[in-house]
């Protein structure tokens, strides 16, 4: 947790921090982390012009979807929010009742690999994309009303093979992380609409 030590400057100063590093929480989740009032935290927030979480969020998404090749925008599983084609992206899946499993109310693992997968498939710069392999790890359950924000990047390339790492957060909790073996198609496709 954090420390209000340093008085307002130095709260200020981890805000800006942890808005960084997360630009998805809310006033409600940085009052928590600061233990002060909401109130606050958006006091603090207009002195910074830090814009509130949803204004945040549309500001990241203006045009992203636009570069995108080997995956639509509809086809993306979450919003995706930020995206450096070729090396890294984020996006944010907010869970409503019809995605979690109606015995458990938790959130369907479906949701979770393909968030990741889309978002895999999204940072790869081709036409055609295809996950090879992957292998997951589901750490805790995720319930109605939760925002996972995954996290994936392009760890190596070799040839037409990329691996790339997936870690989903709710909050400050790891709940699923994966390596997915992604490969660029787009050549043998290619080669298979030209051939006699």
């Amino acid at each position: 947790m954090a420390k209000n030590g340093n008085g307002k400057t130095g709260r200020q100063k981890l805000l800006q921090r942890y808005l960084e590093g997360n630009p998805f929480l809310t006033d409600e989740d940085l009052a928590q982390i600061f233990k002060v009032s909401i109130q606050t935290v958006r006091l603090d927030r207009a002195e910074l012009k830090i814009p509130e979480m949803r204004e945040r969020v549309k500001n990241m998404a203006r045009g992203i979807y636009r570069n995108l090749r080997a995956i639509e925008e509809d086809e993306i599983v979450g919003q995706l929010v930020d995206i450096e084609i070729g090396r890294e992206g984020l996006s944010i899946l907010t869970v409503n009742e019809t995605m979690t499993m109606s015995k458990t109310r938790v959130l369907d693992g479906r949701y979770l690999f393909a968030q990741a997968n889309s978002l895999a498939l999204a940072l790869i710069d081709t036409d055609v994309a295809l996950t090879g392999t992957a292998k997951l790890s589901f750490k805790r359950p995720v319930f109605n009303g939760e925002k996972v924000l995954a996290r994936a990047t392009i760890t190596r390339k070799k040839g037409n093979k990329y691996m790339i790492r997936v870690a989903s957060h709710v909050k400050e909790d790891l709940v699923f992380q994966g390596k997915l073996l992604v490969f660029d198609l787009s050549e043998e496709v290619n080669n298979l609409e030209n051939s006699p």
